[in-house]
């Protein structure tokens, strides 16, 4: 039987916001898929401050307490996501892992779809959620939930991966809930995995509120940026256009979806796209020199 291991971060949310609306949600529709998922075992983790410890449900497995935290100017702490992913590695031997954001909702049939998926043969993906309003605000709506198809979505935040590229990650200091979580996720995913890809078109997860973009803390934005710069130049020489998402469009269809995305970065991709037209043309030049020896 494929085994999963699934990990969230979850926190004790202030009354009132958005996460202490949807973070029963996920957990009892988290807990509703492992228990449809008959045919796949999976098991559920959570990796959290001591503080945050008591609020995490009886069908999720503590790790070890978070320790390490990126926090400017006293703001909120913010954990990194090496140390979860760590935690996960540590406490689990399941073939395949997963990460999730905490205010993702799987529906019912996510973990039966993800192994239909890995029997395909891919070592690593990402699967896009759909956004839908905020109407709902309790586990009892989950059926209405599972059933709206809302909108989709560009950003990455449900990332599956086989447990033995977690050691060739490049994470940094990355803290999640910050632009460039998602970009490093991805870029790693891509830069090492066989088989990956980008499927964002499945209604396997979803989230609650229709905003794309929303507002960000400058200063943790510009600390991830900074930490994803330094990865960025340690992932490129294993990164090419033939692995990158949208692989599979024209030229110009490829720089349109990706312009539009904001977790891929258009420079980056341009550069990318200079290496493998090189390439292409280093090729052709060999293969031309070549066939003229021959005369």
């Amino acid at each position: 039987m494929l085994s999963i291991a699934h990990i969230i971060n979850p926190v004790k949310a202030k009354e009132g916001s958005e996460l202490f609306v949807a973070q029963p949600i996920v957990f009892e529709a988290i807990r509703k898929a492992k228990e449809f998922a008959g045919g796949v075992g999976v098991k559920l983790f959570s990796s959290q401050y001591a503080e945050d410890a008591e609020i995490v449900p009886d069908h999720f497995q503590k790790t070890t307490n978070l320790e390490n935290a990126i926090e400017i100017n006293g703001k909120k702490k913010l954990p990194l996501i090496k140390d979860i992913l760590q935690r996960l590695y540590q406490s689990s031997t399941s073939e395949y892992f997963i990460y999730t954001n905490t205010d993702i909702i799987v529906l019912p049939q996510f973990y039966e779809t993800v192994a239909k998926i890995i029997e395909q043969g891919y070592d690593s993906f990402i699967i896009n959620r759909r956004r839908i309003p905020k109407i709902y605000n309790s586990v009892n709506d989950l059926p209405f939930i599972y059933s709206d198809i809302g909108k989709s979505h560009p950003g990455f935040d449900c990332f599956v991966f086989k447990r033995e590229l977690f050691p060739k990650f490049i994470l940094g200091e990355i803290c999640v809930g910050i632009p460039f979580v998602e970009a490093t996720l991805m870029h790693n995913l891509f830069a090492h995995a066989q088989k990956c890809k980008l499927f964002d078109n499945l209604h396997l997860t979803t989230h609650i509120g229709m905003d794309v973009m929303p507002k960000r803390d400058e200063e943790y934005y510009s600390h991830n940026r900074k930490e994803f710069e330094k990865i960025k130049k340690e992932l490129q020489p294993l990164l090419s256009i033939k692995k990158m998402p949208y692989a599979k469009y024209s030229f110009p269809a490829r720089i349109y979806k990706k312009a539009l995305n904001p977790a891929v970065f258009t420079m980056m991709n341009l550069e990318l796209e200079t290496k493998s037209v090189g390439e292409k043309i280093s090729f052709l030049w060999n293969e031309f020199r070549f066939r003229l020896l021959k005369k």
